[in-house]
């Protein structure tokens, strides 16, 4: 921790040219967005499958739904990406003068999945012998030839939006991309929340005895970026390390870990505090706990106090100990927010 009076210098201003974020130490994004359409299209449109007397080609690039984000925090690159794409593809058999046609549907390219766990669906319009052989081909052969294609977008994505992302320090050399570590939001790992299972099964119409929790945490960072890591959806995806809903407005619903956690945002008050309706899934069916997370920076640090009421009594050891483990030190490994100096 920095001694009283001088502060941690990751927020000391240093003399820079373009006298924005120093030290690389706050979180900026880059849309990437429209880049990975373009280079999609590229990679997929008319991509040739042949082999063994069976030609087949990706004739139209159909529709490609979602988004990606380069993001930058403390000198590591975190992407994110999710899209469903769908593409039209014909074959033909050597000698045979019809043409199959048929479709992919690409539903859950993102940064959780490795390209190997995509899931892929070929479909073929008609039937017959012919056209089963074609689809086995495309089935076998051409989702491993489009995962190549994916695998080239995910290495050109992160080699185009490393560029500029990690400014070069005062008297420093500009960074160039190979020399950056990059990491996925899952961190090239998956987290469960696996429900708390309780033996004591609630009856309908009985009086539900619960209780409160109340947590505070260091965090070595500023307070709007802890209330960021709660409400931006990518940042929530980076430490959660999981597919993400949420709407971080007054009303907004949200769902993580696989749905295991969902709620609803009561209050949202920029770096001061959050208020959500929060529950687990295995919880008694339309029970809600209230959680107020209230944010103060200090000079060197921002105190989070966490209060939870409502808790069911006999989840209430399991429930404080994943606040801690799930969020409190997820968030600090996700963001660096734990490093005290």
């Amino acid at each position: 921790m920095a001694k009283w009076g001088e502060g941690d210098p990751r927020w000391i201003v240093e003399e820079r040219p373009d006298a924005t974020n120093v030290n690389n130490w706050h979180w900026t994004e880059k849309n990437a967005g429209p880049w990975s359409k373009d280079r999609l299209k590229e990679l997929l449109n008319n991509l040739k499958i042949a082999q063994n007397g069976i030609d087949c080609k990706i004739t139209n690039v159909e529709s490609i739904d979602g988004e990606a984000t380069a993001n930058n925090r403390k000198g590591k690159l975190i992407f994110f990406y999710e899209w469903d794409i769908k593409l039209k593809w014909e074959g033909v058999l050597a000698g045979a003068a019809e043409k199959i046609k048929g479709e992919v549907h690409i539903p859950n390219l993102s940064e959780e999945n490795d390209v190997s766990e995509v899931d892929m669906t070929v479909t073929i319009k008609g039937s017959g012998d012919e056209a089963q052989r074609v689809k086995a081909f495309m089935h076998n052969v051409g989702k491993d030839q489009i995962r190549k294609q994916l695998s080239e977008y995910i290495r050109s994505l992160k080699e185009e939006f490393s560029k500029g992302l990690i400014l070069p320090k005062k008297g420093e050399a500009p960074i160039k991309p190979d020399n950056v570590s990059t990491i996925t939001s899952g961190f090239n790992k998956k987290i469960s929340m696996e429900p708390v299972l309780s033996n004591n099964k609630q009856q309908i119409g009985c009086k539900l005895d619960t209780k409160s929790i109340e947590l505070t945490e260091s965090f070595q960072c500023r307070a709007n970026e802890f209330y960021d890591a709660m409400t931006r959806i990518e940042m929530v995806t980076a430490f959660t390390q999981g597919h993400v809903k949420m709407e971080a407005e007054k009303g907004g619903k949200f769902s993580l870990f696989g749905g295991n956690v969902s709620g609803e945002f009561r209050e949202l008050v920029p770096g001061k505090k959050i208020v959500q309706l929060w529950r687990y899934k295995q919880w008694p069916d339309h029970h809600f706990s209230e959680v107020t997370f209230t944010m103060e920076e200090k000079d060197d640090h921002t105190l989070v106090t966490l209060k939870q009421d409502l808790v069911p009594a006999q989840e209430i050891d399991q429930t404080r100990e994943n606040w801690k483990r799930y969020y409190f030190n997820s968030i600090k490994r996700a963001f660096g927010f734990g490093a005290f100096l």
